[in-house]
């Protein structure tokens, strides 16, 4: 399947205390440095997964930006669309970890991904509608989402990203015409913060609770899922393996064969110390 993925690449700094995490103190750990930002992610799984992935974004004009790119290149996804941004402007997710692999707090430096304006993505239009399948995450701006739900003409899945970027989804479809589209992914903090979203039309709301599962809505029914039996490294990019299973399933799916897809490849994703998992890619249809 064709997918194109429109979202954030950065550069992921992952560090993980050695044991009981004391706030407000230095703790014993290791950190580690790979590259991640919500779309890269879940392209890099889609490719692992046997999709033909076109990436839009925009790499960070400084010294990551063009590693990330011959990155992305190199996995065999396409990045002829992309752009960089102006020189000394980088996109970075700085992320740290209790014992156990779970999130403590983060901080996402995503400056780089705010030239991805309407105009933009008005550009690739013609890309973008190319795809079986169209992916985009919350680092866009409101009024960039908007037009993208208006425009796009393929199953469009959004990826509410953070508690913080996730009200750009309320607002874009407040900016909207059409007001609907295909399938939208948040976790349980992110999906209290959308709340309903008055006005929307959305064909599946997935909401990943984490060790409680996945909870799927389709046309007023609710399917939970319980999450699958795991050995926790590292929770960051565990969401974006999901959404990624999720669209490799294809819009065409069941909600259980999409649920199963999803949960799989997360399960695959926290138990590895990197944001995606090369396990991924032995996952058979």
């Amino acid at each position: 399947m064709r997918i194109c993925v429109i979202g954030g690449a950065n550069v992921d700094i992952t560090a993980t205390s050695a044991q009981a995490f004391r706030f407000g103190d230095s703790n014993p750990g290791s950190v580690h440095v790979s590259w991640g930002g919500v779309g890269r992610n879940i392209a890099h799984n889609l490719v692992l997964l046997g999709d033909d992935v076109e990436l839009l974004t925009i790499f960070g004009g400084g010294l990551f930006g063009p590693v990330i790119e011959a990155s992305c290149r190199d996995l065999g996804m396409h990045t002829d669309h992309c752009s960089t941004a102006r020189e000394g402007t980088n996109s970075f997710f700085v992320s740290i970890n209790n014992a156990n692999g779970e999130l403590v707090g983060g901080v996402a430096d995503m400056n780089a991904t705010e030239g991805m304006t309407r105009e933009w993505l008005r550009e690739r239009l013609e890309v973008i509608n190319k795809a079986d399948a169209v992916v985009a995450d919350a680092n866009l701006s409101p009024s960039a989402l908007g037009w993208l739900i208006d425009n796009c003409d393929k199953p469009l899945f959004i990826d509410a990203v953070s508690v913080a970027k996730a009200p750009r989804i309320a607002d874009a479809v407040e900016l909207s015409r059409k007001k609907s589209f295909y399938a939208l992914k948040s976790n349980a903090l992110e999906s209290q913060v959308l709340g309903s979203l008055p006005g929307a039309s959305i064909q599946r709301r997935y909401v990943s609770a984490g060790a409680e599962g996945l909870r799927v809505e389709e046309n007023g029914r609710l399917y939970e899922f319980p999450a699958l039996p795991c050995i926790v490294r590292n929770v960051t990019g565990g969401g974006d393996a999901l959404l990624a299973g999720i669209v490799h399933a294809g819009p065409g799916a069941s909600v259980e064969e999409s649920a199963r897809w999803g949960l799989e490849c997360a399960r695959c994703a926290v138990e590895s110390p990197d944001a995606v998992s090369n396990e991924i890619k032995n996952m058979k249809k």
